[in-house]
């Protein structure tokens, strides 16, 4: 029988956040998106008088700044830039804060979609746990799973059955 590790379950975890979740994808949207409106907002502002972007590292941190809302960006000078700076502010919160909210959603309601996958990761996770049970869960687990293969039996002998030509 197989045991896992907590650093088995976290690469299990990376793995399924990875593979089920929309979270590595809008990660790198939002990455993407963030470097475009950062350049866009240094274009339009370098070398603008009282301007505080004035290199495209300044940018970056603007851009960070702004979509967190933290409220710690300054706020462009030039009208194009401030709807630069708007429209990124908008679309970043939203992605960023959207693909937390989609990530969670996503991961916790994947077994939800998939009933059979709940089933055998439930056996999985209590195969696990073996080690912990008493003699009476022991013995109740063998008398479970011993109807549990009996069931499963007669399902399949029900379904030869029926794809069985006469």
């Amino acid at each position: 029988m197989r045991r896992h590790t907590p650093h088995t379950r976290l690469k299990r975890f990376i793995s399924d956040v990875y593979t089920h979740t929309p979270l590595t994808k809008m990660v790198l949207l939002l990455i993407i998106l963030w470097l475009v409106f950062s350049l866009g907002l240094y274009l339009v502002e370098r070398g603008i008088a009282g301007s505080s972007i004035q290199s495209y590292s300044e940018a970056l941190y603007w851009g960070v700044a702004a979509f967190s809302t933290a409220g710690i960006a300054d706020t462009p000078v030039s009208g194009l830039a401030r709807l630069i700076g708007g429209v990124w502010i908008v679309i970043g919160s939203l992605l960023f804060f959207g693909t937390i909210v989609a990530t969670v959603t996503t991961y916790f309601m994947r077994p939800m979609q998939r009933p059979h996958k709940k089933i055998i990761d439930t056996i999985e996770y209590n195969l696990e746990q073996l080690d912990a049970l008493s003699l009476d869960e022991l013995d109740l687990l063998k008398e479970t799973v011993d109807g549990l293969i009996t069931h499963v039996e007669q399902l399949k002998a029900k379904h030869l059955s029926a794809h069985t030509p006469e």
